[in-house]
This record gives structure tokens, sequence and C-alpha cells, in this order.
């Protein structure tokens, strides 16, 4: 009777490992079906914001949702189609759509109800953008008739500085391309976004400053369709790993993103 009853748990014990082997497989496979459903991972990516895509010397891109868009499709045993927009609110907008299926952009509640978020990515500052030989010193200086603060159309800084501001002008700018010849044809006096854009810009633009102090921060996370949050579980690992492993901060490095701190909630 001992012997059948050892014998019946060896082969329970061996069933439960064979499952486990089994399921393994099968729930990243389910995963890789629910969040890349075409077989390739859609991967929404902007061109001018480490945080999105930058290319360095060489040509070659490099930055937060392209890195870790890539490094996903890795996981998930999918290819990457990276689908490029003209802003990040146009990438939030095919995100809700079905279009895209991934990007890394700033976790606000109103974004969120467009898309689903994972666990938060990194959290950078936003600031104040100036051309060389500016009057606006300080931040201070910059609620004035007659101060033109430019900001990405669709975009938090649209969204969040007029109630800021009372007596300077919020002029939207159709991309951050777009915003930098706005400052050489005299339409707009500031520009407002995340740090990392900003020196972006400012190293195309000599004699560029980035204001002392902050307006708040972004805590960017990955952004995923609604109707797909059983994979949230399994985005949150995926940062931590990124994280935890100094995959993060590479990605960082190569992208020259600056600016960015821990990730955090407000």
């Amino acid at each position: 009777m001992r012997t059948f009853s050892g014998r019946l748990a060896r082969t329970a014990l061996l069933a439960a490992a064979t499952i486990g082997l089994v399921g393994a497989p099968a729930r990243a496979d389910g995963e890789a079906k629910l969040l890349a459903p075409s077989g390739t991972l859609r991967v929404g990516i902007y061109a001018g914001s480490p945080t999105s895509m930058v290319t360095d010397a060489s040509g070659k891109p490099h930055g937060l949702a392209y890195d870790l868009g890539g490094e996903l499709a890795k996981r998930l045993g999918v290819g990457v189609d990276y689908v490029r927009f003209q802003r990040v609110a146009d990438i939030v907008a095919a995100i809700h759509d079905g279009q895209v299926d991934f990007t890394v952009t700033n976790a606000t509640p109103a974004r969120a109800n467009d898309v689903s978020f994972s666990q938060p990515v990194l959290s950078i500052e936003l600031g104040y953008l100036v051309p060389a030989n500016s009057p606006l010193a300080k931040v201070e200086d910059i609620d004035r008739p007659g101060v033109k603060i430019g900001v990405t159309k669709g975009s938090t800084s649209e969204r969040t500085l007029p109630a800021k501001f009372k007596n300077a002008t919020i002029v939207p700018a159709e991309s951050v391309k777009v915003a930098i010849a706005m400052f050489g044809r005299g339409e707009i006096d500031l520009y407002a976004t995340n740090k990392p854009t900003l020196f972006e810009m400012s190293d195309q633009m000599p004699g560029a400053k980035i204001l002392d102090g902050n307006w708040g921060a972004e805590h960017m996370a990955i952004a995923i369709p609604k109707g797909r949050e059983d994979a949230l579980p399994l985005l949150n690992r995926f940062v931590t790993e990124e994280q935890s492993s100094g995959a993060l901060d590479t990605i960082q490095q190569q992208a020259g993103l600056r600016g960015a701190t821990k990730a955090t909630r407000e």
C-alpha cells in the first residue's frame, strides 16, 4: 500500500511538472496573441524625442518607446513594426483605435480614458526652453502680455498651461521640428514640454537654454489598447526587469535621454 501511494505521488508530481512545462509556453503564446494579435508588435513612435525615437550620429535609431518595443517583441517571440507619427497625440489615438499595439508616453488621467497603462517606467521633469539672447531669464518672467509659449499640439502642455498662465499666449505647434522653425520666425518666445525633448531641441539651437526649475513631471508608462488588461501583469514584470537589470539605464544613455528621474507617482 505504501509502495502504491509512493508511486501515485510520483506520478502526480510528474504530471504537475509536465503541465507546468506545457503551461509556460501556452501562457507566453497567449500573451503574445493578446499584445500583438497580428503576429507583429506595432510600436508607435514619433521623431525628435528620446522618450520616443531619435537617431544617433551614425543614423541608428534609439529611444524609450523604440527600444522597449523592440525588446518586448523579442520576449514575445514576434516581429516588430515601427509605425511613425508626427506627434504623440496621434499615437494615442491610433492605440485607442486598435491600429497600434504599444508605445511609451505620459500616463495622464485623460489618456487613461483612451488607453491602458503599465506601471511607471520613469519620470521626467517638465520645463521651458528659450532661444539665445532671450529676455526671459527665469520662470517668473513668462506670464506677461505678448509672451508666446509654444507647445506641441495635443500634448499635456497644451492642456495644462492655459490655466497656469493668464497673460501669456499658448501657441500650438504641429511638431517639435516645426517648433524649432517657429523660433526662427519669431512666432514663439519659448517652448514648454518635457526636458529630454527640450535638450534635443537645444542641441539644434545654438545658445538656447533650459530655464531653471520645472512645472511638474511626466510619468512615462507603456500604453496598450483597452481590452488587453490581462497582459498588464506581464508588462509590469517586463518594466521591473528592465529597471532592475540596468537595461533601462542603457536605453536612456543610447538615446541621450536627459532630465529623467526614478519612476514615481505624484
